[in-house]
């Protein structure tokens, strides 16, 4: 799940440092400092449209007014902020060079484009402001009327993609070839000399008939792009324009019932619950052959999803088949089930890739390796490709194993199979790393580096365990010599208690040394791409919360002797990095509550960092904006909280306000950061400058703030919640003056749009209006992945289920209208529309009054102009009329 609200994957969140629990502690209002000049004539709300103490009704022109100015503010500020960086080096004859690509929006244009700037080796006085050149050469990339394939718009909600434009690619950095998807096509593109001349795309032309999605570049050979299409992976040779499909499982026809297999993309659940949206890798390696060939392997994902239920959705107006048809498995149903294969494509000396393409496939199922397995969330190859390394994850998600697969486990389709499975002496046993197990659930994460082998019969990673209730990093050493392994042993599964016999051709590796590099009460950051080693000095860079749970920054630890990890970037903002392959170099992409986003590139040495460069500085806000002030508290659960609050603008002494809580409250998400709130929250400083206090908090269960505190959740979803957001409100009105407790609403989206229900229904004596947007409902309707991490199985926790289901309260809800609005948008693929169709059915039957909005053509997220700008100014005229 993880949406709060229509949200971009671009998400800017920052945070204070820790105050005292004792007393309130506001940050300070815009003291940061910013760049010279004057405040740009904008103002996100005319201040003529109200009054000092008695707001008169604005019309929903005026209303529409108001949102159209936020949402140009919030356009122009997201444009200035570039993302996505990649360093190149290049040696020339004056020295070396580095350039620095990102995507970003060229100014006066509304797309985002490839950009690049050349970063000097050493600043001479000054640290200047570099100007943004375009890499490529008037290029458009959205499709014509943003007119995305289906299979592009759920990708895109997967991702939480809403930017336009180019929003992601492939590169070769050694030799500056980039691939890219844009406008329904691919294309390509190489900076030769790091000139200072713009190129122009040259389109992968296609013959496949439908979209073309994760297209990647064969690491060792870019001119090998892969992709897939219609379920199925295929392959470009870019030398002689020639494309073959690799894979033929999935038929193309109208009947899903009858088209359950894919290959090289990831189930619906791996890629909304487990963040992996690939399901295929490139080796990094090559065969050279005898005869000048080479032999290049891709490994993929099969799924199968015969046994997962087929939904049918009613589709959006501009679709004629007026049904879509989606596999969903709700929880307590089938799951589908993958298996890994590899693909031996060979090359010849030409440049030509030979007619025969050899399939392997794996010795023995993984189900049947490792019984307990229900999702295959990660998988790639070792440095050399002669492994590939997967983490399999239980049903109950208690229990998780990293283990190593060797080529030689994967058989051609041709071989006997029969005779070499069950631990053959000439075929190498699967390795069996390391398993974990928790009572509370494994958080699945992307912190996993493999060193290279120097010893045949030994393995060293880095990896990252809650194992002490916050994430944290280790080195371990891992030794792969049957003399010390533990072959056939009875060991204890995750969860269940029960006891197993290992898989003869599974050989459980001992653990030859675990090195702790961090500690404390505090987390690493789990994302993709924040992990960085330096094998010569020996360092391992990642991002953490060491220092205040409401800001990630820069650490650096010595892998090999570890001491006290070193802060690399400055206290008082959130930081987003990117750094180079060498660790030489970063570019932090940072902000406050108070300061808009900016963008530096520093140099590291010596585990310090030095400013060398500026991409962005902080912009000049509006003089009417008016930052929120964050807060902490200490609770009766024993546990620090954070908040934060928009003060009404038209604040007078004495007078209290109608408040708003917004509200997300479920895992894996965290509301309340050091970051700047004006591109991701700027309609909540609307809601502010109408005259309303707007209030932000996170409970118990939200993200970063280790294990227990989410586990508090564990199969009681919906129940503990709306304790800790009432709890913080009531503190607040304690500590300031002017919140309503008698005018309160409480708004939010997905799970917040539940917690928006069951605000309303179990504590209607706090809340005045609900104002709840695509809401779950019923946990039983809602997928596998996700309710059965939090909850269990709907057989299991019978209880659980029926308490946190807002069906149950129905006749909870007020006599009163006026009091609920639902939203929903009718094409949902994540939380459908028959969530709300249930709550409907349940309002109705107890004679209880509500009001709904439908938008046909929105799924879970609103993505369309006209859709935002009607739903802001809707919530903006019901909040006025009713609160």
């Amino acid at each position: 799940m993880a949406s709060s609200e229509q949200l971009s994957p671009e998400q800017l969140s920052t945070a204070a440092e820790r105050a005292s629990p004792a007393q309130l502690s506001f940050s300070s209002s815009l003291s940061s400092p910013l760049s010279p000049g004057q405040p740009p004539p904008f103002s996100p709300v005319d201040p003529q449209l109200y009054e000092r103490d008695y707001p008169r009704l604005k019309s929903w022109g005026e209303l529409r007014q108001s949102v159209r100015s936020t949402r140009r503010l919030q356009t122009n500020l997201a444009n200035k902020v570039p993302h996505n960086f990649t360093f190149a080096k290049l040696e020339t004859e004056q020295g070396a060079r580095t350039r620095l690509y990102f995507l970003g929006v060229p100014e006066n244009l509304k797309e985002n484009s490839l950009m690049y700037v050349d970063v000097p080796n050493e600043p001479t006085g000054e640290v200047s402001l570099l100007p943004w050149q375009p890499l490529l050469d008037s290029f458009h990339a959205t499709p014509y009327m943003c007119q995305y394939s289906r299979e592009e718009q759920l990708l895109r909600e997967r991702k939480r993609v809403s930017a336009f434009g180019i929003t992601s690619y492939d590169v070769d950095i050694e030799h500056r070839r980039f691939l890219f998807p844009a406008s329904n096509s691919l294309y390509i593109c190489t900076d030769d000399n790091m000139t200072e001349q713009a190129v122009v795309p040259e389109e992968v032309k296609s013959q496949c008939g439908a979209a073309r999605i994760d297209p990647k570049m064969c690491p060792s050979n870019n001119s090998l792009v892969g992709f897939v299409s219609n379920g199925d992976l295929w392959m470009c040779n870019l030398k002689d324009g020639e494309e073959r499909r690799l894979t033929f499982v999935h038929k193309g026809l109208s009947n899903p019932a009858e088209d359950p297999m894919t290959a090289g993309v990831p189930s619906f659940v791996v890629q909304e619950e487990f963040d992996r949206y690939t399901g295929y890798w490139w080796s990094p390696t090559f065969d050279q052959n005898s005869d000048g060939s080479r032999t290049y392997r891709v490994m993929y994902e099969e799924v199968d999803e015969s046994e997962v239920e087929i939904l049918h959705i009613v589709s959006s107006t501009n679709n004629e088949r007026g049904v879509d048809y989606y596999r969903y498995p709700r929880a307590g149903t089938a799951n589908a089930t993958s298996t890994l294969k590899i693909l031996e494509i060979t090359v010849d000396s030409s440049g030509k890739v030979k007619d025969t393409v050899v399939e392997r496939h794996l010795r023995e199922p993984l189900q049947q390796l490792f019984p307990h397995m229900e999702y295959l969330v990660r998988a790639d190859w070792l440095p050399d490709g002669k492994k590939v390394w997967v983490q399999l994850l239980s049903r109950n998600q208690q229990w998780l194993i990293l283990a190593l697969l060797p080529l030689e486990f994967f058989s051609p389709e041709t071989s006997d199979t029969a005779t070499n499975s069950h631990g053959d002496s000439a075929t190498p046993p699967v390795y069996l790393l390391l398993e974990e197990h928790s009572h509370i659930w494994v958080n699945v994460h992307e912190l996993i580096y493999f060193f290279p082998q120097t010893r045949p019969d030994e393995v060293s990673f880095i990896w990252a365990n809650e194992g002490t209730g916050f994430r944290h990093l280790y080195h371990v050493t891992a030794s792969l010599s049957p003399d010390q392994a533990q072959m056939g042993m009875e060991v204890e599964t995750g969860g269940s208690g029960a006891q197993e016999v290992t898989h003869k051709a599974v050989q459980r590796c001992g653990l030859t040394e675990i090195r702790q590099l961090t500690g404390g009460q505090w987390i690493v950051i789990g994302k993709p791409d924040m992990l960085w080693v330096d094998e010569t000095r020996q360092l391992v860079y990642f991002m953490a919360t060491k220092d205040t749970p409401l800001e990630e920054h820069l650490y650096v630890v010595s892998y090999m002797d570890p001491g006290e990890p070193v802060r690399l970037t400055e206290l008082g903002y959130y930081h987003q990095v990117w750094m180079s392959q060498d660790c030489s170099t970063y570019v932090s992409v940072y902000s406050s509550v108070d300061t808009a986003p900016a963008c530096m590139v520093y140099r590291v040495a010596n585990q310090t960092s030095r400013l060398i460069a500026k991409l962005l500085e902080p912009p000049i806000l509006p003089v009417d904006y008016h930052p929120p002030e964050l807060f902490q508290y200490r609770s009766l659960s024993g546990y620090d909280h954070y908040g934060y609050m928009y003060k009404p603008h038209n604040c007078a002494p004495g007078r209290k306000y109608p408040t708003l809580l917004f509200v997300y409250g479920g895992p894996q998400v965290q509301l309340v950061t050091n970051s700047f709130k004006g591109i991701r929250f700027l309609r909540l400083h609307t809601l502010a400058s109408l005259g309303y206090a707007v209030v932000v908090l996170d409970g118990r269960g939200s993200n970063h703030r280790g294990l227990q505190f989410e586990g508090h959740l564990r199969g009681r979803m919906g129940t503990v919640e709306i304790e800790d957001q009432v709890e913080g409100l009531y503190w607040l009105a304690e500590n300031v003056d002017y919140i309503d407790l008698n005018r309160v609403a409480i708004h939010g989206w997905s799970y917040g749009g539940y917690l928006s229900l069951m605000g309303l229904a179990q504590r209607p004596d706090v809340f005045k209006i609900a104002i709840a947007g695509a809401p779950v409902t019923c946990w039983t309707a809602y997928d596998t992945g996700y309710t059965e991490r939090y909850m269990g199985t709907p057989s299991a926790n019978v209880t659980g289920y029926a308490d946190g289901s807002v069906l149950r309260y129905a006749s909870q809800f007020p006599d009163e209208e006026n009091r609920l609005l639902v939203v929903h948008g009718l094409i949902d693929e994540n939380v459908h529309f028959y969530h709300t169709s249930m709550l409907i059915n349940s309002l109705v039957k107890a004679c209880k009054p509500y009001q709904l909005q439908v938008y046909p053509n929105e799924r879970h997220g609103i993505r369309q102009q006209d859709t935002c700008e009607h739903y802001e100014t809707m919530v903006l005229s019901y909040l006025q009329k009713h609160l």
